[in-house]
């Protein structure tokens, strides 16, 4: 088959599925936007992928400005169009698109039924549903319109999909009535990049350059955005002065509130740095002795954090500050892979914090947990084989 999968956001996960694909003999177009400031997998092509993995970045004039809803929606048409233009030249059978800006992914599923080929919405964020969460209550009404006008929108272009995918079971009674039990709707919950993110000791280089060897590491790595609560991570790394450091690996705005915040508060114990290449992840991940991970309450059971898979793989104890319906908070307590509180509870989440602080067998136990559900989850040939039957048609 000629497959195009795009990945906006250019995660680890989609891309292992790209070169696995190809390794079976298809055609593997992987696109992905360069300009969207975000975590990033190995997406440069390598000397052994297959002949028919092709990885290309689509770059924008400007990075895309997160904070400012005008400029984002001009530079998500944008983006759509350049997709609209490789699709042309390319012609697949068959698009997966996932993570992406509706205003893109409208003009992508247009292009490629009006090209004669099927269309694979993969659903990792309700987004319409997350745009009137996060904007309902803004603008005096003005955020409410905007949340249905992307609400009707999502919806749509799921009902118009060839099939759609979801990964979580969780997401189906929120999907339009009209396909919500169609043979349509695959479930394939998400993974991460097991072979790419061994356990490593817990002394290596990455940690010996930033000075992390010695001492009690907790670390924060991955997207700060709306659907998060950066307090919560001040209130961890005072109630963590004595004891360790946190360390927190992003990019965008929330960082420079958590830069102003260890200003006003004195705390020599928070480092933050800027997102690190996906080849040193995972010494940066054996670097911790907690992995921490937060979302908020609204986000419910529509965002599935997949930097949360990827810390499973490090074999590290993590501790969530997540709604407990949320898939990735009853993965981590049913492989007793960390400790979870619910993302409001400040005096919980800090609690449990310094339990895991002050016991090492705990966090050890937990660590061989979170790496034993990986190990058993996330072998790509078994998902490479629901991914293969789902593009057939």
């Amino acid at each position: 088959m000629r497959i195009v999968v795009h990945d906006y956001s250019g995660h680890a996960f989609p891309v292992q599925l790209s070169r696995s694909l190809a390794s079976r003999g298809h055609q593997v177009l992987h696109l992905y936007s360069a300009s969207f400031t975000t975590p990033q997998g190995d997406l440069a092509k390598r000397a052994d992928d297959p002949r028919g993995f092709q990885p290309e970045p689509i770059v924008l004039a400007e990075r895309v400005d997160k904070a400012n809803l005008i400029k984002r929606r001009r530079a998500d048409i944008d983006h759509g169009d350049r997709v609209v233009q490789r699709l042309a030249t390319f012609k697949p059978e068959v698009v997966l698109s996932g993570n992406t800006p509706l205003d893109a992914q409208r003009l992508i599923l247009e292009a490629t039924q009006g090209q004669g080929a099927k269309f694979v919405f993969w659903v990792q964020d309700l987004i319409g549903q997350a745009a009137m969460r996060l904007l309902g209550g803004k603008w005096g009404g003005v955020g409410k319109v905007v949340g249905s006008y992307y609400i009707k929108m999502e919806n749509r272009m799921l009902g118009q999909s060839d099939k759609v995918v979801v990964i979580s079971e969780d997401f189906r009674p929120h999907l339009p009535a009209s396909i919500r039990n169609s043979p349509r709707v695959e479930v394939v919950e998400n993974w991460a990049v097991l072979d790419e993110i061994p356990v490593l000791p817990r002394v290596n280089s990455w940690g010996e350059e930033h000075g992390f060897a010695e001492g009690l590491n907790f670390l924060y790595s991955g997207t700060l955005g709306m659907k998060h609560n950066p307090e919560l991570l001040v209130q961890l790394a005072a109630k963590l002065t004595g004891l360790g450091r946190l360390i927190v690996v992003s990019e965008g705005q929330s960082v420079e509130f958590l830069r102003n915040r260890s200003a006003e508060l004195g705390l020599e114990n928070l480092h933050l740095l800027p997102f690190q290449p996906f080849v040193r992840m995972p010494e940066m991940l054996a670097t911790a002795d907690v992995l921490v991970a937060i979302l908020e309450p609204d986000a419910g059971v529509f965002s599935v954090p997949s930097k949360v898979l990827t810390y499973l793989c490090a074999g590290k104890p993590i501790l969530l500050a997540v709604p407990p319906e949320n898939l990735v908070s009853r993965i981590v307590a049913s492989n007793s892979a960390g400790k979870v509180v619910p993302p409001n509870d400040q005096a919980a989440f800090v609690g449990r914090a310094l339990e895991l602080a002050q016991d090492a067998g705990a966090r050890e136990q937990m660590g061989s947990g979170a790496r034993a559900y990986a190990e058993r989850t996330f072998a790509i040939s078994t998902i490479t084989d629901r991914f293969e039957q789902i593009l057939k048609f």
